[in-house]
């Protein structure tokens, strides 16, 4: 427990600027999100493409092309929340069985190849579930695009497989941030729920 306090202590002072605002983005942009906000997607994809320069910096390819995707699925959530002719919202609602079909086939064929990539392309000893945390991340994210309210379990899903790789991987740091976000995005999924059903004018 010492050296976990001591770990994370070394690692907040060797924190720079850039990272602690691509924090704060991430941060800014889940909090934002939770109250359906869509200023969450500008917020979002300056933090992605800061985190993208951080993650090339440190040599994390990888990593930084899976934020590649992240700043792609900012930018189609971005266009989708509004209508086609740019003044319409689109509404919060649950996804239908062939947005479900797709989810699934994010998950599954996401899982798939990351963990074949991860394995035969990388030095990686956690292959299994760092491309589940990744697969199921990317179908949250599109979900969120969508605005559909499963997209909180999903990002949760992917949280919960994140929190203990990011220990296993000592990086405290961004195992509480990980932790903050999954308790944000557990209170979005009521949130959101709760406005779907006052728009519908259904019972909770």
């Amino acid at each position: 427990m010492h050296n976990c306090i001591k770990l994370f202590e070394e690692q907040l002072q060797q924190t720079t600027l850039l990272e602690w605002l691509a924090v704060i983005l991430g941060v800014a942009e889940v909090l934002l999100a939770r109250v359906n906000n869509i200023w969450l997607y500008p917020t979002g994809i300056a933090g992605t493409l800061i985190g993208i320069y951080l993650l090339l910096i440190a040599g994390l390819y990888a990593e930084s092309a899976l934020n590649v995707y992240y700043l792609v699925m900012s930018i189609y959530g971005w266009i989708f929340w509004l209508s086609k002719n740019g003044k319409q919202e689109v509404k919060i609602s649950w996804s239908n069985k062939r947005e479900w079909a797709i989810t699934l086939i994010i998950v599954f064929a996401g899982w798939l190849v990351l963990y074949v990539l991860l394995k035969k392309f990388t030095t990686s000893n956690v292959p299994f579930w760092d491309s589940f945390a990744s697969a199921t991340a990317w179908a949250g994210m599109w979900l969120l695009a969508r605005r559909k309210i499963e997209n909180w379990i999903w990002l949760n899903i992917s949280n919960l497989v994140a929190i203990p790789l990011l220990c296993y991987k000592k990086l405290p740091m961004l195992a509480l941030l990980t932790l903050f976000l999954f308790v944000i995005a557990f209170w979005g999924y009521f949130e959101w729920r709760a406005i779907y059903c006052k728009e519908k004018r259904q019972p909770l």
